[in-house]
């Protein structure tokens, strides 16, 4: 039987009005996609998407994904028509402080939005990494006819989302993998904020998409039943992913500004509002402003019992499934919860005492924890052999093995990053993904979202400093370390020796948000007294009755620091030395803590890192000396680079002491400057 679509002309016109309207009202916005991919976005949620609005969380519905985010009143009309917990006042307040209805959709704010999307290309490497996780959890869940996990990812694109190298990344692993039950709709209008797409595009986008191995159709995005015939043929393919580009214009309708850039990101104006209207069919009321028909609502009727019914189904097949597999389904509640199994600390061997890079500490503590979280999967943007993130034992994941739990990425770091964010995104995963310290500048973008949304995600950014020797300037981090500090939301964690790696990652796996571990390439000795306080960022490594001043390390640069405080101690110096492997969580502590680790009376501190000075001085207070390095490096081996930039003992020891020396006339110098 040939397919029906139950959109009508009420539903897309109501859609489209409702976009112009909050746009106009708020003075700013973008009407011209809405009003374009009103017609084929209605199709997909009220023929095919399956949700339910009254459980917005519900574990196996579709996940759908607005990768064009500027298009938001897109998305919050629909949410609103379909029922989801967005009432008509929240359209109203689009774009006003503290509504559900920002300018860009927000994960966590609006219910029934699946991501964050604003950057363009995010969407479709999130939702790259939502199907990821669909297929992966189905093959470890599913039984026979028990499917458990068993959900499609959709998404709408743009031309600007496929302008995005992040796109071509993503899209290109998604057909790698063979991805069949992710589809996307692209909005093919030719239309950028500088005008027409041919002035810097004239690629054939369907051929691209051919190439990645994706299934393409190519439709008017206005004739609904085309659309319907081709999600229909996207849903039956299951062995790529699907792409059906829909020719449309943007600001469908708009007797004047259809087809131009000044519909896409500025208000249509009253007047022209007025006279669109006016052409619809039926013809619009030109007021109120807002009008939601019953019909409108009425269209999404069968998406509500659609929901529902499927909803009710799972649940029923699940107490099934958990009569017949109940460890299985006692560990998928667990991982879909969010809980942890107790006392993971227990299942980390002891690392000994022997010198070990903290990236080679970092793998052992990884596949120690493996076996005990199933859900903790992921892999390296071609460096796994580098940053030892390979779990033992287990199989790739690939288009013939979706229970494989080491990914390869390719180098792609940007698309890893932001397929990490969909992986978390979609629930009972906690994705981890490498690459050195350096092309965490490729991740950025990416790394932003994931602090954002606060997904546990965790970065491992291995040869983390100069100390990499002969790679030369291009791979040695300076500013990196400091720069991933900058971004609100986000942990950077530098561990000095194995101890702090176990207990980073036990932090990383525990903590509700991102976690950067940033990890060397060169062996470091164990030090004593390390590990226990890593959680607070800072803690008291060594600490001699009254101490004169205050030595503090991170990483690679923690056992200078103990080093210096026994050079120092023969010089009748006596020095505390504390572990700062988290700036961040240092200060996210109470001020009493911080107080008993860097006491007030303690005028001196000195900082000792292998990067950048500036933000240390926060640390340091304005006595304190910061050892570090305000340049790129040099192409040497690592003991050369430690000599040359003085990055030792003996260099820290005698920075330490000249600075007590002076610390008498610096006092007096800052008292004068500050009257």
């Amino acid at each position: 039987m040939e397919p029906q679509t139950s959109t009508n002309e009420v539903l897309v016109n109501t859609i489209k009005t409702l976009a112009m309207d909050a746009v106009q009202k708020a003075d700013s916005g973008h009407p011209g996609m809405p009003m374009g991919m009103a017609d084929a976005a209605s199709v997909l949620w009220a023929d095919f998407l399956k949700v339910d609005p009254a459980q917005p969380a519900w574990a196996d519905r579709d996940r759908f994904v607005l990768s064009a985010g500027h298009g938001s009143m897109l998305l919050y009309g629909l949410l609103h028509l379909a029922g989801f917990p967005l009432d008509l006042a929240e359209l109203k307040r689009f774009r006003q402080w503290g509504s559900k209805t920002p300018g860009h959709p927000e994960h966590g704010l609006t219910p029934g939005v699946e991501t964050t999307t604003g950057p363009l290309g995010q969407g479709i490497a999130n939702a790259v990494g939502m199907a990821m996780a669909e297929a992966h959890l189905a093959a470890r869940y599913n039984r026979g006819e028990f499917k458990v996990v068993d959900h499609m990812t959709w998404g709408i694109c743009s031309d600007g989302d496929l302008h995005e190298g992040i796109a071509s990344e993503a899209a290109s692993l998604a057909g790698h993998l063979g991805l069949g039950k992710l589809v996307f709709l692209y909005d093919d209008n030719s239309i950028t904020i500088e005008g027409k797409t041919d002035l810097a595009w004239s690629e054939d986008v369907p051929k691209r998409f051919e190439a990645y191995g994706w299934h393409v159709q190519t439709v008017d995005g206005h004739d609904r039943h085309a659309v319907l015939l081709a999600l229909t043929a996207a849903r039956a393919e299951t062995q790529r992913p699907s792409l059906i580009a829909c020719k449309t214009h943007i600001g469908h309708g708009s007797p004047n500004k259809q087809d131009s850039a000044s519909s896409h990101g500025s208000p249509l104006g009253k007047e022209e509002i007025r006279l669109t209207k006016s052409l619809m069919v039926p013809p619009w009321p030109e007021s109120p402003d807002f009008i939601v028909p019953d019909e409108a609502v009425a269209a999404f009727d069968a998406l509500r019992a659609r929901g529902a019914l499927a909803r009710s189904h799972w649940e029923e097949t699940f107490s099934h499934y958990k009569a017949a597999y109940p460890e299985l389904a006692a560990e998928l509640e667990r991982i879909l919860r969010g809980e942890l199994p107790a006392d993971l600390a227990a299942k980390i061997p002891d690392l000994g005492d022997k010198p070990m890079a903290t990236r080679v500490s970092s793998g052992k503590v990884l596949n120690a924890l493996a076996p005990h979280l199933p859900e903790l999967w992921g892999g390296s943007a071609d460096l796994a052999g580098s940053t030892k993130t390979l779990i033992d034992k287990a199989s790739d994941f690939t288009r013939h093995d979706r229970s494989g739990r080491n990914l390869h990425f390719g180098i792609r770091e940007h698309g890893m990053g932001a397929i990490l964010n969909g992986m978390a995104l979609h629930g009972g995963i906690i994705p981890y993904g490498a690459t050195f310290l350096t092309f965490s500048d490729y991740m950025r973008g990416a790394i932003r979202l994931s602090a954002l949304m606060q997904q546990k995600v965790i970065l491992v950014l291995t040869h983390d400093s100069i100390f990499l020797g002969e790679d030369g300037p291009t791979h040695q981090s300076v500013e990196h370390a400091m720069a991933l500090r900058l971004i609100p939301g986000l942990t950077v964690m530098r561990p000095g020796d194995a101890r702090e790696t176990a207990a980073a990652w036990l932090f990383a796996v525990a903590h509700q948000g991102p976690t950067a571990l940033l990890l060397t390439r060169q062996d470091l000795p164990a030090i004593p007294g390390t590990g226990a306080g890593l959680q607070r960022g800072g803690y008291i490594v060594s600490d001699p009755p009254n101490p004169d001043l205050v030595l503090i390390g991170t990483g690679s640069e923690l056992h200078l620091c103990t080093g210096a405080a026994a050079l120092l101690a023969a010089q009748g110096v006596t020095a505390r030395v504390v572990s700062m492997p988290s700036i961040e969580r240092f200060f996210a502590e109470p001020a009493e803590y911080r107080d008993t680790v860097l006491p007030p009376k303690l005028l001196l501190r000195i900082s000792v890192e292998a990067g950048r000075t500036l933000g240390w001085e926060r640390v340091v207070g304005p006595l304190g000396v910061s050892v570090g390095l305000d340049r790129f490096g040099e192409s040497a081996p690592a003991e050369v680079l430690a000599e040359h930039f003085g990055f030792t003992a003996e260099h820290v020891a005698t920075v330490a002491k000249a600075a007590w020396d002076a610390l008498p006339a610096s006092v007096a110098a800052l008292k004068e400057r500050l009257g």
